[in-house]
C-alpha cells in the first residue's frame, strides 16, 4: 500500500506574532517546514509528500522544497485546517497521471481509490502539523506499520497531569488519568476513511473540528481510532516560547 504523507502549513501563525507563516520561521537554522518534509523524506515506509501552504506562500515553498526527491505537490491551503485537510485528500484522491513535482519530474501517479471499505487500491495518508518539526523515525515508521493493519490511528502520549472538567471557572469532575492522552500528528487513516470522513463533516454546518482524529470518532463511530505513541520532543509551536523549547530538544 503507498504512504503519502501530507504536511500542512496552510495556516498563518496569528498566535505566534512573527508576521510570517510560522512553518517557514528558521529552528536551526532550516524552516520547520523542511525539517518535517526532510523527516518523511527520509522515512523508508513514505513513499509520497504533499505540502499545503498558505495563500501566497506555495511559490516560496516550491523553491525551498525543490531537492526532495519525494515531493510531489505543494497546494493552496483552506481558510481552516479542516479545508486545508480536504484539499490534500482531494489532490490525492484526483490524481489518476503523474504528478510533476516543483523540480518538473513526473512520478507515477497513485492507483485510483475505489469505493467502499479498505478497496484493494487504496492508500495510506500521514497528515502531519508543518508545526512539529521534530517528529522523528520511530514515530512514522509506527504509523506506517498501523496503517499496514488498521484504517485509522493516531498519535499521543499519556497526560502527567492531572485534568479537571470545569465551566465558568468552577470544577466539576477529574476525569481518571489514566485514561488521558494528548494528541500528536502525524494522524493516520486510509484514505477512503478520511475522504468519507470529511465528506460528511463538511455537510455538517454545526460542527467545527480541530483535529482528523475527532472527525473520524463523530462521523465514522465503527472505524477504531488506534494509538500509536508519541514523544514529548514531537512538540507543537504555537507560541514564541515553544520555539525557545524546540530550539533546546534540538541542541539535545
Amino acid at each position: 500500500m503507498q504512504m503519502v504523507a501530507v504536511v500542512l502549513g496552510g495556516g498563518v501563525g496569528q498566535r505566534l506574532g512573527a508576521g510570517t507563516p510560522k512553518q517557514l520561521l528558521t529552528l536551526g537554522g532550516t524552516t520547520l517546514l523542511e525539517r518535517c518534509v526532510a523527516a518523511f523524506e527520509a522515512a523508508p515506509g513514505v513513499d509520497e509528500i504533499l505540502v499545503v501552504m498558505a495563500r501566497g506562500y506555495t511559490g516560496p515553498a516550491e523553491e525551498l522544497l525543490a531537492g526532495y526527491r519525494k515531493l510531489t505537490r505543494v497546494v493552496e491551503g483552506g481558510v481552516t485546517r479542516p479545508d486545508s485537510t480536504r484539499v490534500a485528500l482531494a489532490a490525492i484522491a484526483a490524481r489518476s497521471a503523474g504528478t510533476i513535482t516543483p523540480g518538473g519530474t513526473t512520478l507515477p501517479a497513485l492507483p485510483p481509490v475505489a469505493a467502499g471499505p479498505n478497496p484493494p487500491a487504496d492508500c495510506g495518508v500521514l497528515l502531519h502539523d508543518a508545526a512539529r518539526p521534530l517528529v522523528d523515525q520511530r514515530i512514522i515508521a509506527d504509523c506506517v506499520a498501523a496503517l499496514a493493519v488498521h484504517e485509522a490511528a493516531g498519535v499521543a502520549v499519556a497526560t502527567s497531569d492531572t485534568i479537571v472538567i470545569a465551566e465558568d471557572g468552577v470544577m466539576h469532575s477529574v476525569p481518571p488519568r489514566e485514561r488521558l492522552f494528548r494528541c500528536q500528528t502525524p494522524q493516520c487513516f486510509r484514505l477512503s476513511v478520511i475522504s468519507r470522513a470529511h465528506e460528511l463533516a463538511a455537510a455538517d454546518p454545526g460542527f467545527a473540528p480541530t483535529d482528523d482524529c475527532g472527525v473520524v470518532l463523530r462521523y465514522l463511530p465503527e472505524v477504531k481510532v488506534h494509538l500509536v505513541p508519541g514523544s514529548e520532543r514531537n512538540i507543537k509551536v504555537t507560541y514564541p516560547h515553544d520555539l525557545t523549547v524546540a530550539e533546546a530538544l534540538l541542541e539535545d
